[in-house]
């Protein structure tokens, strides 16, 4: 019995939901290969140094772009001594592993956030508010792993070998043309310890720049709810939520956010939730460990003084 990981590259190295989808790896088998979609010799030697790879398939041919269409078949093809397809539940994974596990002929399991055995599941249901076990019967099983359940694999230590894996070619159908990435000296907002999240309360796309200020004092990642990225005063990328991603801080502060069932199911695993927020029966309350009943635009600047 193995599994194979499939390796998000994050520029020039692999994603945290990656090393947090090995650790989960490691709980059906010892034996753990990662297969690599990108030629980098870094992000290779990278790979190698993971604690619990026992392997490294580093693809060929065209994985510009990442594109599913050409990547799917390189998966399908590396299949053949797996019993186990894993990757992380973020926009990579849920892009990929769909079209692998049809190419498959088999039935994916999304989210996992538990494994029981080599056969059985956790996974959440109705925005996290029951979790339904699930047992899959398919002799190879495809899992996406919510990376916020499981602790990443740490990235020294490891001495896989690597192989030379499937060759991608392009099907014609699709074509990568340009990436457009949102840069920023703030940890990513998946990774980050300490998230500050604003909502609708907030006011406008200007008044976004006071958590700016408080993000920027605690070394934090700035996140949305869904409500603050509609309005325009985001980017649709730091929403947080059902539709958008899932964090687990050590710390998140949820600002001028009521806490709608969709945000809470993107956030509501944080060890320490702090909220802000004028209406003292807001949601976000029901879960803060912190709360503040006020205006934050009063509140915030006291805090940036105190910091």
């Amino acid at each position: 019995m193995s599994v194979l990981v499939i390796a998000e590259v994050n520029g020039k190295e692999v994603d945290r939901g990656t090393l947090s989808t090995v650790t989960a790896a490691q709980k059906i088998s010892d034996e753990i290969s990662l297969l690599v979609l990108d030629k980098s010799e870094d992000v290779l030697k990278g790979c190698q140094k993971i604690k619990g790879v026992t392997k490294v398939i580093a693809a060929k041919g065209d994985l510009e772009g990442g594109l599913a269409e050409n990547i799917a078949p390189v998966i399908v093809e590396a299949v053949k001594e797996a019993t186990h397809i894993l990757s992380s539940a973020g926009t990579f994974g849920k892009n990929i592993m769909p079209r692998v596990a049809a190419l498959h002929d088999s039935q994916q399991i999304s989210d996992v956030c538990e494994i029981i055995d080599q056969d059985t599941f956790v996974r959440p249901i109705y925005a996290g508010n029951a979790l339904a076990t699930v047992k899959s019967l398919d002799k190879v099983k495809f899992l996406t792993v919510r990376a916020t359940a499981f602790q990443a694999a740490e990235t020294e230590g490891g001495s896989a070998d690597v192989l030379d894996g499937p060759i991608a070619k392009t099907n014609g159908l699709s074509t990568f043309v340009k990436r457009d990435l949102s840069e920023s000296d703030r940890p990513e907002l998946t990774a980050a310890k300490i998230v500050v999240s604003g909502g609708r309360g907030i006011g406008s796309a200007d008044n976004f720049a006071i958590l700016d200020s408080l993000a920027d004092k605690l070394g934090a990642a700035v996140g949305a709810s869904r409500a603050a990225v509609d309005a325009g005063y985001v980017p649709n990328d730091y929403q947080v939520g059902q539709t958008g991603k899932v964090v687990a801080p050590e710390l998140y502060i949820a600002i001028g956010i009521s806490g709608a069932i969709q945000h809470l199911a993107g956030m509501k695993d944080s060890k320490i939730i702090v909220a802000i927020n004028k209406d003292e029966d807001a949601p976000i309350f029901q879960i803060a460990d912190f709360g503040l009943v006020g205006d934050l635009f009063q509140i915030i600047p006291e805090l940036l003084e105190k910091l």
